[in-house]
Parts: C-alpha cells; sequence; structure tokens
C-alpha cells in the first residue's frame, strides 16, 4: 500500500471539467465520483431538513461552499430532481417519486422471504413498513394460513400513533420532533384504545424503548392485536410487524415472537445492506398493526 505522504502524479493534473462547469474526474475517498457523491448527500440532507432549503441552510449542514452547492443544484434541477420556489429555495423534485416507489418495490420484494419465516414460525400475518413524511406504508406482506386472519393492502397509508410499526419507526426519534409530526396529522381515534395525546404517545415510544418491541393492542382495530420491531440500521426507516386476532396474539405469545422478530429483522438489515440481496415474490380479516 503506497505511503499516504508520497505524491500522487495523478492528483497534480487538472480533472476533466465536467458539462455543469464541475471536475467530472474528481473522486471521494471510497472511489467514487466526488460530485455524486456531493449531490446525494445533498439530497438527503434535504429530506431530512423536512424536503426544502435554502442554499444557506445547505451549506451551513454540509460544509461546501456555496458556489459548489449552487452548481450542483443548478444540475438537479435541470435533470426534475430538485425544484426551485420563487422564494429561490429549493424543494425535493417530482422525478424522486418514481424511483422511491420502484425503490419501495424491491425492498418489499427482498423483505418476502424473511415475513415468510414469521409467517411459518408464529402462524399470523406479517408485515413491512417504512415512514414516508408523516405516514407510515406497507410495503410488503405475507397473509396468515389460518381462516381468519389480518390483512392490510400493500401501499395504504396510516397514521403513526395508532399502529405498532409506527411507534417502532418513531421510538428512536427526538420528542420534539414528535410532537411536530403529530401536531401535523393530528391524532384521530380509530378505536376507544388510541393514543390521542402526544404526552401519552411519548409516554409508548418510551415503552418501546425500555421493552424493545411495540405493540398496537386493540388501537387501530378491535380485536386485533400488532406486534412490531425496527429493522436496524436500514437505508430508511423499515419496522417488521406480526398481526392477528387479540385471542391468538397474547402476552405469552409476544415473549415467544419478539426473539425471533428481532433475530429476522437482524437478518433482514443484513441483506439490505449487501449488494447481493435478493428475494423471491410471491383473505380473511382486516388490518395488520
Amino acid at each position: 500500500m503506497p505511503s499516504s505522504d508520497r505524491p500522487d502524479p495523478a492528483a497534480s493534473a487538472p480533472a476533466p471539467a465536467s458539462p455543469s462547469g464541475g471536475s467530472a474526474g474528481q473522486s471521494g475517498g471510497s472511489g467514487g465520483v466526488q460530485s455524486l457523491e456531493r449531490a446525494f448527500d445533498l439530497l438527503e440532507r434535504m429530506a431530512d431538513a423536512g424536503g426544502e432549503v435554502g442554499l444557506s441552510e445547505l451549506s451551513g449542514s454540509s460544509g461546501l461552499p456555496l458556489p459548489t452547492i449552487h452548481r450542483l443544484m443548478r444540475t438537479l434541477v435541470a435533470c426534475g430532481y430538485v425544484r426551485q420556489h420563487p422564494n429561490r429555495r429549493y424543494a425535493l423534485g417530482p422525478r424522486l417519486i418514481r424511483l422511491g416507489e420502484s425503490s419501495s418495490r424491491l425492498l418489499g420484494t427482498w423483505a418476502r422471504p424473511y415475513l415468510a419465516r414469521l409467517v411459518e414460525e408464529t402462524g399470523e400475518t406479517a408485515n413491512m413498513a417504512l415512514l414516508d413524511g408523516d405516514e407510515v406504508v406497507y410495503v410488503a406482506q405475507v397473509p396468515s394460513r389460518h381462516s381468519m386472519r389480518m390483512f392490510t393492502e400493500v401501499g395504504r397509508r396510516v397514521l403513526p400513533h395508532s399502529t405498532g410499526v409506527g411507534k417502532a419507526l418513531l421510538a428512536d426519534t427526538a420528542p420534539d420532533q414528535v410532537r411536530a409530526l403529530l401536531a401535523r396529522t393530528g391524532m384521530p381515534a380509530a378505536t376507544e384504545r388510541t393514543i390521542t395525546t402526544p404526552d401519552g404517545f411519548l409516554a409508548a415510544l418510551e415503552h418501546v424503548r425500555e421493552a424493545g418491541y411495540a405493540t398496537d393492542d386493540n388501537e387501530q382495530e378491535l380485536g386485533v392485536r400488532c406486534i412490531a420491531v425496527s429493522v436496524p440500521d436500514s437505508p430508511t426507516a423499515a419496522a417488521i410487524s406480526i398481526s392477528g386476532p387479540a385471542g391468538r396474539v397474547t402476552e405469552a405469545a409476544t415473549e415467544k415472537f419478539v426473539p425471533l422478530m428481532h433475530e429476522v429483522a437482524e437478518q433482514l438489515s443484513k441483506a439490505l445492506a449487501s449488494s447481493g440481496a435478493n428475494g423471491t415474490n410471491g383473505t380473511n380479516g382486516t388490518n395488520g398493526g
């Protein structure tokens, strides 16, 4: 391995100019093209900021100079991945929607074998859900073989405060951010058991952190109980759950199911982190948790 203080002959030669005015040949530390790494980093910072930012905010958070950010944003706007508002602030653009939808479908496909294991070993319907903005969206499901089973349509969106997956997804979110989300969505009661106050929901999230799993105990629909755990180190916030009639998904069953769910979540996390991750494509009752 060459010494770090040894001059690189290529480093002194100017890189060819890119169409956007940058240096197309510059590479990041991981061997990637630096302008691409910076562009994707800016997109992720925009998403973390709620989808809309100004150049000065991006410069402050990224440490990049304003001219560099302006050049990258101009290219992203031209490609449709970013929009510029009349007030000169930038927002994530519509072309990202198609990428996100395709990515979600693939994520669901990869998850199915792992959900199938949960169904095989618990007997209950297994789901995978993501946090998309302020809502929970279900991206995969493998149904139970029981004649009485829970069913949630893939693509369905629900508010997080009344679901087990919502609690699992938000458990590590800062309280002020949780309160802001709840203020935007409201906390309508789906059943008499639904948590309808921010303080009550924050207390539930504290319990999730202590217990290591979340529950929906008749909160989304009476007679239905759900157990959920987060997928660690997922590229986007993700959780898996099992749901079934409250008479089957009991406290005793929960004690047996939770260790298995953590094991499957860890396996799924490793699969999602691997470039070779793949899966296979693959009712009665109502909603999953």
